[in-house]
């Protein structure tokens, strides 16, 4: 009987970490909002402006993971522009923070969604933290 009692409690202690061992990070990027919320576990950790593709350019809408993360890239297309806490996830386009905070909320990148630099940092962070396999970025329109 003792036996039961301790291999059920060993099982309930399993199932109970089960649900932190798969964290998972949403981001979620209304281009029409100009704005993207991020969710850690379904609990919102913040909802920030963003800039995303000015006229003459775009940004793919869809589902995606993170690609890779960089604490600090340089654009190679566009003269060397700093990109701090890049998260890239759709061949070259990322998330990233901008030195053009006054731009936040509008339409304004290449193509790109920008964020300023504190939320691209925080952003970077709960991805290395939870993993990019449990992350998803949602862009929508």
């Amino acid at each position: 009987m003792y036996r039961s009692f301790f291999v059920l409690a060993a099982l309930a202690a399993v199932f109970a970490i089960t649900p932190q061992a798969t964290a998972s990070v949403l981001a979620k990027i209304d281009l029409s909002e100009q704005r993207m919320h991020v969710y850690v576990n379904g609990t919102m950790q913040g909802s920030w402006p963003v800039s995303t593709a000015r006229r003459g350019y775009r940004t793919p809408t869809g589902s995606f993971r993170p690609q890779r993360l960089h604490r600090r890239y340089y654009s190679r297309r566009y003269h060397g522009s700093p990109m701090p806490h890049s998260v890239f996830f759709y061949k070259g386009y990322a998330i990233h923070g901008t030195e053009h905070v006054r731009q936040l909320g509008r339409p304004a990148s290449h193509g790109c969604i920008r964020l300023h630099p504190s939320h691209a940092a925080r952003f970077y962070t709960l991805i290395r933290q939870h993993g990019s396999g449990s992350t998803r970025i949602v862009i929508t329109r």
